[in-house]
């Protein structure tokens, strides 16, 4: 790339180091032009925040105070580059980009920076000999090639803490999906078995309707499983419509009275909630799931046991959903968790053990919510309830590109 340069120049390495530093803004720009073209998002999302943005004309000023000076300007001891380096790792997991595509992302700033230095040694007459050259290219390769080994081992890091995660989830699954599965399972071949004897008719009755509410049960899990697959793909087309928040929290309600009324929980629905132009499908399965499942872990040892649901706009665009309860609560080191598929927050709590589920509910808010383009956030205490806090767009949101 470099076989213009022949005749030797003092200075060659800090003559080049001091153009990369001055021109580092530049060098950023066409860096991001390239990026955008790569990577499959939006240009507001390739680095969408200031602070991941100046990484990169940072990350460039480093690199050219090492191509000056290596041994003062060592990259992989300089643990504000590394971190830098790092953050781009975490970063870009998070965007679910591929390993090929971070791999790229360094090779496109190496290529952009020795393209540099051949242009600006013709453009100043630079005349170096081979070694300075050779030494030049190397020492912008391997300042590259350090931050690219950087950011693909906290990249490929937490993709392997991700993975070892669903596994462990998903044996957590089938472990409880088994329990879950058994539980009506028994009882539906015991009826099965009943109905083949003489039986009075009150038998007969009391025994079709204990298979039914198992066989209930079954469908119920089978459901939820269904709508967290089609959350997951594409299969689900959003019916946009302006609608009361009111209107779509009390027909959840309604799906929900005869649970409530069994374990004696009121449901209070605000008369007075705004309206928004939403995905309605998937607002009200938003609520049926936080409903149900503050329904499901009401204190039986208070006295008054509710749900209520209330919201309100907050500014021109959004507007905040509040689901309360008063029911037992989630333990403070399962907070960060319960969004989790297939995790419960109380599982481990001896007292609940009764308490039917698969630990989808949450997740299926979530989902939900993240494809409205919206916020979830919960704040609990232990015996005294929890409250999920949602944050919506009011109007129709903007689609943003997915990632491969």
């Amino acid at each position: 790339m470099l076989g213009r340069c022949a005749i030797v120049t003092t200075g060659f390495a800090e003559s080049i180091a001091e153009r990369i530093a001055a021109d580092h803004a530049l060098l950023a720009a066409r860096w991001f032009s390239r990026l955008r073209d790569l990577l499959p998002v939006g240009a507001d999302d390739v680095f969408p925040s200031d602070r991941l943005l100046d990484h990169i004309p940072a990350l460039i000023v480093d690199i050219s105070n090492y191509v000056k000076a290596p041994e003062e300007e060592a990259i992989a001891a300089n643990t504000m580059v590394m971190a830098k380096a790092r953050e781009l790792g975490t970063f870009r997991h998070e965007q679910r980009a591929s390993l090929h595509q971070v791999l790229r992302e360094y090779q496109l700033l190496g290529g952009i920076l020795l393209h540099f230095v051949q242009d600006e040694s013709i453009r100043l007459m630079l005349s170096p000999a081979p070694a300075e050259c050779m030494t030049v290219v190397s020492r912008i390769h391997q300042a590259v090639e350090v931050l690219l080994q950087e950011t693909v081992e906290t990249f490929v890091g937490l993709y392997t803490r991700t993975i070892t995660d669903q596994t462990e989830r998903l044996r957590q699954f089938t472990r409880m999906a088994t329990h879950e599965w058994r539980q009506p399972l028994a009882p539906i071949m015991s009826g099965v078995a009943l109905l083949r004897m003489p039986l009075t008719p009150a038998q007969h009755t009391q025994t079709v309707e204990m298979i039914a509410r198992n066989a209930g049960s079954l469908v119920d899990m089978t459901h939820k499983l269904e709508r967290l697959a089609r959350l997951d793909g594409d299969a689900d087309n959003a019916s946009m419509q302006e609608v009361s928040i009111t209107l779509v929290a009390q027909e959840a309600a309604r799906q929900l009275r005869d649970m409530a009324d069994a374990r004696g929980v009121e449901l209070r629905v605000d008369p007075e909630m705004p309206a928004l132009t939403v995905d309605v499908g998937r607002l009200e399965l938003a609520f049926v799931n936080l409903m149900s499942n503050a329904i499901k872990y009401s204190d039986e040892r208070k006295l008054e046991r509710f749900v209520e649901v209330s919201g309100k706009h907050i500014d021109a665009g959004r507007c905040e959903i509040y689901v309360r309860d008063n029911g037992v609560g989630i333990p403070p080191n399962r907070i960060g968790q319960i969004f989790r598929r297939f995790t419960r927050a109380n599982a481990d709590q001896p007292n609940l053990e009764a308490v039917s589920g698969v630990g989808l509910g949450l997740a299926i808010v979530h989902d939900c919510v993240e494809a409205m383009q919206g916020t979830i956030s919960v704040e609990s205490t232990q015996g005294a309830g929890t409250m999920f806090l949602l944050t919506l767009p009011c109007g129709v949101p903007v689609q943003s590109a997915a990632l491969d």
